[in-house]
């Protein structure tokens, strides 16, 4: 016997439950599977009854990220959901408070010793820049240049 094939309704509702989304990205996992219009009332319902929050979708997605990945990676990631631009300062302002001592301890994982060569330099900051870090927390971390915070 053949199961069902859900509404839109319990389709978006099954994404939710497993975890957040921003509006804009729940639009487009859901826009195969509907119109256009019947879609945006939807998202609209759902935004008013608080199921689907671009604030609280930052919130996670900070929390998710902050220990891995750099301020400029975040704002990449939450940019390319559509998240407001407002709700993406907050979320780098968040994560530049422990960005250094996120640099450092991806590093030390990684290398946990300073290079000795232009070339491991250039191959260290390569790592740190592709996780979203900007050449001034790099600098500082290659460096060795204490916390002045």
């Amino acid at each position: 016997m053949r199961k069902a094939t859900p509404s839109l309704r319990e389709r978006a509702l099954g994404y939710l439950t497993r975890r957040e989304y921003s509006r804009q990205e729940l639009h487009r996992k859901l826009l195969p599977y509907a119109g256009e219009e019947d879609l945006d009332g939807l998202l609209d319902e759902f935004s008013k009854r608080g199921w689907i929050s671009d604030a609280r979708y930052v919130d996670q997605m900070v929390h998710a990220r902050k220990g891995k990945y750099g301020s400029l990676k975040v704002a990449h990631e939450l940019r390319a959901q559509g998240v407001a631009e407002e709700l993406v300062d907050k979320a780098v302002t968040e994560v530049r408070k422990e960005e250094l001592e996120t640099a450092r301890n991806l590093w030390r994982k990684k290398f946990g010793a300073q290079p000795d060569s232009r070339e491991e330099w250039a191959k260290q900051a390569r790592f740190l820049q592709s996780r979203g870090f900007g050449m001034d927390t790099i600098k500082a971390v290659l460096r060795g240049e204490p916390d002045d915070e």
